[in-house]
């Protein structure tokens, strides 16, 4: 199957949910408040069409021109399509109450929709400020063999910044300025740095250049460096000190820290193979690995891996989407996992994809204490 045709595949499957969500809203909002009005329908109709539509123009328009508009159309779109999805769950937990309760119920359709709609809307506020507020995760992981060096050490995970038209300079400055307050050891980037999109970047990478890390800055690549483009992406960042991974390992102060990039679209790339080939250089000696996703935890367990550190689920981002990441990643999607000499976490990230709003979970910058 070529690159094209799986494109246009999963622009056909996203327009569908996208799409089927609204015709969802579109006709919820219909029943519940009796709207009969051709002309009403069709604005109604025309509406709740556009978000999901918009968005898709946005994110193309984005790409093939870069400018305030385009920037603020994407950025609006983006917000409209987390409202949508919002509004729907509150569709559907009015038809819950009434498929339960029937004519029993004391509230009328229009009273309890409004009441439900206004609080999607409140709960889409807090959402948008929510994403612009990442918070700290400490936790602590216990390595074997752990040189002295390390032992009490911080490092610091980041995941899933997505710097794109949202997240820019300002927000990298005080993503680097809460990292630098932690004093750490390393600091580890593990993936979706790059949202995809262009906007302010230069600025914004150069940024990284300022935290103030002892043993350095080490990054691999995401599923969106891939839509970014992979040379365009290490090109940004050799402007920076980071050190880039592609499937190698590094030794730092007897730490060995493993770096697998994630594959790109329609790649086959066998990832607990690869961490194998690589294992002569770090097998029984303390390590950690850095892979975007939460997956071949069992390969990876296998191998000899101490620490894992994951991201790319974004915990869901929105309600009720956790518990379909939860049932795609089998539980791994965020937390910590540990099962005797082998540890994972999977971080919720600090950025978001497409709408620019996180509700059921924070975005997080995590700090860990190595033991």
């Amino acid at each position: 199957m070529t690159r094209l045709l799986r494109g246009i595949i999963l622009l056909c499957v996203l327009l569908a949910v996208l799409f089927g969500i609204q015709v969802f809203v579109f006709f919820s909002i219909e029943t519940f408040f009796s709207i009969t009005n051709d002309f009403e329908r069709l604005l109604l109709y025309t509406g709740t069409a556009a978000i999901p539509l918009g968005f898709i123009l946005a994110s193309i328009f984005g790409k093939m021109h870069e400018n305030v508009i385009t920037k603020s159309f994407y950025v609006l779109t983006g917000i409209l399509l987390g409202i949508g999805a919002n509004i729907a769950l509150a569709s559907l937990i009015v038809w819950g109450v009434f498929w339960i309760f029937g004519s029993s119920v004391y509230f009328s359709f229009p009273m309890l929709a409004g009441i439900l709609f206004a609080l999607a809307i409140i709960a889409s506020i807090y959402g948008v400020w929510n994403a612009s507020h990442p918070i700290i995760k400490h936790i602590e992981v216990s390595i074997p063999n752990l040189p002295d060096i390390w032992k009490g050490k911080c490092v610091v995970q980041l995941s899933d910044i997505h710097l794109g038209y949202v997240y820019q300079l300002n927000f990298m400055r005080r993503v680097v300025a809460l990292v630098n307050d932690l004093h750490p050891e390393a600091v580890f980037i593990t993936g979706d740095l790059f949202d995809g999109m262009d906007g302010d970047l230069e600025h914004a990478v150069d940024t990284i250049g300022d935290i103030r890390s002892q043993q350095g800055i080490f990054f691999v690549n995401g599923n969106h460096e891939t839509y970014f483009g992979l040379e365009k992406s290490f090109d940004l960042l050799k402007r920076t000190p980071v050190r880039i991974l592609k499937d190698e390992v590094v030794d730092v102060q007897g730490l060995k820290v493993i770096g697998i990039g994630y594959p790109k679209q329609g790649e086959k790339k066998d990832i607990v193979r690869i961490a194998e080939s690589l294992s002569s250089a770090w097998k029984g000696m303390p390590n950690v690995l850095l892979y975007h996703a939460p997956t071949h935890i069992q390969g990876f367990q296998d191998a000899g891996i101490n620490l894992q550190l994951s991201g790319h689920t974004h915990k869901g981002q929105l309600f009720p989407f956790n518990l379909i990441t939860k049932i795609v990643h089998k539980g791994h999607d965020y937390g910590l996992y540990t099962q005797g000499d082998y540890t994972l976490y999977t971080t919720s990230g600090i950025g978001t994809w497409g709408p620019s709003m996180r509700l059921g979970n924070r975005p997080e910058i995590v700090a860990i204490t190595l033991r």
